[in-house]
């Protein structure tokens, strides 16, 4: 998952919780409700930060998460 503002993802189709770590914070964010279809075309999306900010920042409750 080559990107130069998102270093990682993870989704859980069970609670439908999206966890994106960025690049330039080193933060996750967890992203609430969101469909396995949007995961899935976020996955797949050849720009990802693009992607992020045009169908899921801003589009989903989300929250900070705390790294221990």
């Amino acid at each position: 998952m080559p990107s130069t503002s998102i270093r990682k993802t993870e989704y859980d189709p069970e609670t439908r919780i999206l966890s994106v770590w960025f690049v330039a914070s080193g933060k996750r964010y967890d992203y609430e409700a969101v469909p396995s279809e949007t995961y899935e075309a976020f996955r797949c999306a050849f720009v990802k930060g693009r992607f992020f900010n045009e169908h899921i920042r801003d589009r989903f409750r989300h929250r900070m998460i705390a790294e221990a």
